[in-house]
């Protein structure tokens, strides 16, 4: 999916786990069905997920990455009904793989994009009281301080301006560059930042029988402006469910137009990245778009 991706094989692993954590030598492990996008995951016996990071970078800082997700997860754990990871362990690099890896506990379940909530509007009210229960963790002081998602909306202008260069065999670009100018200036909330997920698409949430099951990939829980995690408005649900999960936070036009906005600056990342690559993420791109344009409250 990266130019620059590592190659992690199931036989490194399997090496890894026995050389480093010989308590779970005799548990098979397995390649999740599902891959993420930023790590290589895979199973650990019934219980266990290992995590390897795709990129290449510092050992000492992917080291402070792993540390700072396991770190946001146990904070994150038990704040809500719904079930997260809890962090379990870390491997060192070894058998030819180069950085440091995570090891969590695994929860059962089908990602949503293999089981489509879009028309539930049960899982709407779970999606409701799941982004509540995460703004309700105190910030204890803390405030926005990456260079992602989550903070100005306007810093995003030369990635958006890459993505609408990329994209211009795959989408209507000039409507969609209009759409971009008018959504960049809408102000921050004055309430202030507040505890998020991050990155509620499709493959980070679980599904059963139109509920939501679980939460995954909760290492960037933190601190970041309240309309972010009202990206899963877009990528996860329908019109109708979609007002259904809107009146449940009684957002106002401002924050809901800000969700909006993060949604689609996601969105049109994912078209093009993952075109080929990884053909989902693409079509949740594709999806979550077509959906902002068919909205009747447009900006």
């Amino acid at each position: 999916m990266h130019a620059d991706q590592l190659t992690v094989s199931l036989e490194m692993v399997r090496t890894l786990v026995a050389e480093q954590f010989p308590q779970w030598r005799s548990l098979p492990v397995r390649s999740a069905s599902a891959q993420g996008t930023v790590n290589a995951i895979f199973r650990i016996g019934d219980q266990f997920a290992a995590r390897f990071p795709l990129q290449p970078g510092d050992i000492d800082s992917m080291r402070g990455r792993l540390e700072s997700e396991a770190e946001a997860a146990r904070e994150l754990l038990g704040r809500t009904r719904f079930p997260t990871p809890e962090p379990v362990a870390f491997g060192r690099p070894g058998a030819g793989y180069p950085l440091p890896w995570s090891v969590q506990t695994w929860l059962p379940g089908v990602v949503a994009t293999d089981k489509d909530p879009a028309q539930s509007v049960a899982f709407a009210h779970d999606l409701a009281e799941l982004i509540r229960d995460l703004r309700a963790v105190d910030t204890r002081g803390r405030t926005f301080a990456g260079n992602g998602r989550g903070g100005d909306l306007r810093s995003h202008d030369t990635w958006m301006e890459t993505c609408f260069r990329q994209s211009e065999h795959l989408l209507d670009v000039p409507r969609l560059r209009r759409l971009w100018a008018r959504m960049r200036s809408l102000p921050r909330s004055p309430a202030g930042d507040v505890m998020t997920h991050g990155d509620l698409i499709p493959g980070n949430v679980l599904v059963s029988a139109g509920r939501l099951a679980g939460v995954l990939d909760v290492g960037g829980f933190g601190p970041a402006d309240p309309a972010l995690d009202l990206v899963s408005a877009w990528h996860l649900l329908d019109a109708g469910p979609r007002q259904v999960l809107r009146d449940d936070l009684g957002c106002d036009d401002l924050e809901w137009q800000r969700g909006k906005a993060w949604a689609f600056q996601q969105a049109m990342g994912a078209v093009w990245y993952y075109a080929e690559s990884n053909p989902s993420m693409s079509r949740m791109g594709h999806r979550t778009v077509e959906r902002i344009l068919a909205d009747e409250s447009l900006p």
